[in-house]
């Protein structure tokens, strides 16, 4: 199996150093006489059910216009003018290069005789790809992404080998896009071949003989980073040859608004079809299969509806099948088909679903993993072939671990094992012996003992109890002076779980608190958490995390005065929302990338595959009076806003910058306070951060901009 392979306060003190005191006078009486832009307005109004909304700021979706491009310098030169003059900026910037500054490893992943790994060496732009002759052996450099672009912004998404190991592809993004590039690489000689596959998203990659299966689509006709993309298609490539020879395996132009994905099985002989319509609402999928030894594709379907059930394989017997499913399990279950009927009526329970949701699953060494989480933290178990369970996978603490998988034939796997304060550390696991046993260990100045990770429940709006990790140093006292950064999601069925990130212990060494809140719509408790928080139930997450604002008030780590509220994509529109409705409780809002014109966002790119979560403005009365009610652009008013720090880039083709530049040019009008409105343009970058350097980059300015505008201590 191949895999491509994030806390801690010392009290403030009001009573500032004199030099840092005179810093912040001096600078604040500076940055009070901020001048935006002008944000030109158009009379542009869309009708919604005999609704009228004006869209004032419509020119800047055009990413191509020279008006957009003008706009975007001179947002950026007003924000990096402000950012310039932080008095800490330079001092987060370099506690975050010395701490980031480790050997960072991934879980090693085995094909033929050589193991393959990523590692990078402290603070190289991209990760290396390394193998190894057997565990012992020495190091050999496979890919270096750092060699292919001069500013390292191109980065390996894709590695996955043929059955031999003899070739591999290599899938490459540039400037953060998620739009991909194939090649073919000959892991003998080293060297790419002149294979070249373009227009690749979501492409996937699964072998079959000499060539394999991948998606695509057609070409845009206009803009690559904002164009909506339809018609996904599957084809078949056979190595050695022109990306036009390539056979066209499946494609649904009637319904382009799907998405289709094709996996083989390790054995190359069957393979299997996703087809998903998020665009029209659907939460789950289709699911066909091939027998790849016969001529032809004939898909026969194992589910041929697609429905808000989802049904994917995880493994197989000889006779059987193993898929995964919520159907009638909102926590999920796994069933075996038979490969002979194909019949999912006739599915029998191979592992039931359990009151813990079933979180992750794999195969390995004819063994089955299944991960599971119990108040979002991993719990992992072993089964046979027969269903039997025969023991629990051992972690060293509460945390994020699981992800175990791999070839039949594997004695060993590997996995990794992170928590707040559990830098990320390699395991070996023995298939025999069902012993893990330590593989590697990063090593970084870093000691969890100075640190304190508590898991709260608080009370939302509705009486729902809502987790919440809190992380900080030792020794904080509770009086509200603390610098917190509140930071959610909420969406799309994704759990946030305990995980460790160097540049967030930048932060508490600051002098931070860290709290991390599970609102519905996530996936940390099943189905039911997912759509206690989805289309007509979304406020149930702004009141998820007002409440855990509230409680963080209330328990006096924090006061409104020392509150920052941070979320990217969705995050985003968790933020966006959350501010509109109390900013109050705020002094920074920190959205990042976030889907903030929400009556518009399945007009670009892949937003049409949000409508399940979401609605659809365009679909009924009912979706469109829930989107307008909470989309953070169209409700903002004349208000006093908290300090923001708005972040994007130009070339985030998923959630398409002009929802922050809209958001921006909005709030940059209706606020009333003297906090600064600012919006932070990366370039060549995308969703997220497309190098090391650009992360570091944004991540000081983040910090330095809510240390000041707190008017706290930056103790480093």
């Amino acid at each position: 199996m191949n895999t491509l392979s994030v806390s801690k306060t010392q009290r403030l003190q009001f009573v500032l150093p004199l030099i840092i005191l005179f810093q912040f006078v001096n600078s604040s009486a500076v940055m009070a006489q901020i001048k935006y832009p002008e944000s030109k307005k158009v009379d542009t109004i869309d009708t919604y059910f005999g609704n009228q909304i004006a869209d004032p700021y419509r020119w800047l979706e055009d990413d191509r216009s020279e008006a957009t491009g003008e706009w975007v310098v001179a947002q950026n030169k007003v924000t990096f003018d402000y950012l310039s003059k932080l008095p800490s900026r330079e001092k987060f910037q370099k506690a975050l290069e010395e701490k980031m500054n480790y050997p960072k490893y991934g879980a090693p992943f085995r094909k033929g005789a050589y193991y393959y790994y990523y590692k990078n060496d402290g603070l190289q732009n991209q990760s290396v790809l390394y193998r190894q002759l057997g565990l012992q052996g020495k190091e050999e450099l496979v890919i270096d992404p750092n060699t292919l672009s001069k500013d390292g912004t191109t980065r390996l998404v894709a590695f996955n080998m043929n059955k031999a190991g003899t070739y591999a592809i290599v899938g490459l993004s540039e400037g953060g896009s998620d739009w991909n590039t194939y090649y073919v690489r000959d892991m003998k000689t080293g060297k790419n071949l002149a294979d070249k596959l373009e227009w690749v998203k979501f492409g996937g990659g699964a072998w079959k003989g000499d060539g394999f299966f991948y998606s695509r689509y057609p070409a845009p006709d206009k803009s690559a980073l904002s164009e909506k993309n339809e018609n996904h298609q599957v084809f078949y490539h056979k190595v050695g040859t022109a990306q036009a020879a390539d056979v066209k395996v499946y494609e649904d132009a009637k319904n382009g608004q799907r998405f289709h994905n094709a996996s083989t099985d390790e054995k190359e002989q069957y393979l299997f079809l996703y087809i998903s319509d998020r665009g029209k609402g659907l939460d789950g999928n289709a699911l066909y299969v091939t027998d790849l030894s016969k001529a032809g594709y004939d898909f026969k379907p194992i589910v041929k509806e697609i429905t808000n059930e989802s049904f994917s394989v995880v493994g197989q017997t000889d006779k059987d099948f193993m898929l995964q499913t919520n159907d009638a399990a909102p926590n999920y279950k796994v069933m075996v088909v038979s490969k002979a009927t194909l019949s999912y009526k006739d599915a029998k329970t191979f592992i039931p679903e359990q009151k813990e949701v079933m979180s992750g699953i794999g195969t390995g060494g004819k063994k089955v993993f299944v991960d599971y989480l119990k108040d979002v933290s991993t719990h992992t178990y072993v089964f046979d072939y027969s269903g039997k369970k025969l023991q629990e996978v051992k972690y060293p603490t509460l945390g994020d671990g699981g992800n175990l998988g791999g070839d039949e034939d594997d004695k060993e796997l590997f996995y990794v094992f992170t928590s707040f304060t559990f830098p990320p550390t390699i395991y070996k696991y023995d298939v025999a012996t069902g012993k893990s046993s330590l593989f590697r260990k990063p090593e970084l100045k870093f000691n969890p003992e100075d640190y304190v990770t508590t898991q709260k429940f608080y009370k939302s709006k509705d009486g729902t109890m809502v987790p919440m990790f809190i992380v900080h140093k030792k020794g904080v006292k509770l009086d509200g002076s603390n610098p917190t950064l509140l930071y959610g999601y909420g969406g799309f069925n994704v759990s946030l779980t305990p995980s460790f990130s160097a540049a967030r212990v930048v932060f508490l060494e600051a002098g931070g608190v860290f709290a991390m809140a599970n609102l519905r719509g996530g996936g940390e408790y099943g189905d039911a958490w997912h759509k206690g928080g989805m289309l007509l139930n979304k406020q149930n997450v702004f009141d998820d995390c007002i409440a855990g604002a509230e409680f963080l008030i209330s328990e006096k780590y924090c006061t409104p005065k020392t509150l920052a509220l941070q979320g990217g994509s969705n995050g985003g529109t968790l933020v966006g929302a959350v501010v509109n409705q109390r900013p109050d409780l705020f002094a920074v809002s920190l959205p990042a990338v976030g889907v903030m014109d929400m009556l518009r966002f399945h007009k670009f790119t892949i937003g049409w595959n949000w409508i399940a979560d979401y609605g659809s403005s365009e679909r009924s009365t009912e979706d469109f009076k829930n989107l307008l009610a909470y989309s953070p652009l169209h409700n903002q008013s004349a208000k006093d806003y908290p300090a923001t720090l708005i972040t994007t880039a130009d070339h985030d083709d998923r959630v398409v910058p002009a929802h922050s530049f809209k958001y921006a040019a909005t709030l940059q009008e209706k606020n009333t306070s003297t906090h600064p409105m600012l919006i932070r343009i990366d370039t060549n970058s995308g969703h997220g951060s497309s190098n090391m350097k650009k992360a570091i980059e944004t991540t000081a300015d983040i910090y330095a901009f809510m240390f000041y505008n707190m008017g706290v201590e930056v103790r480093l």
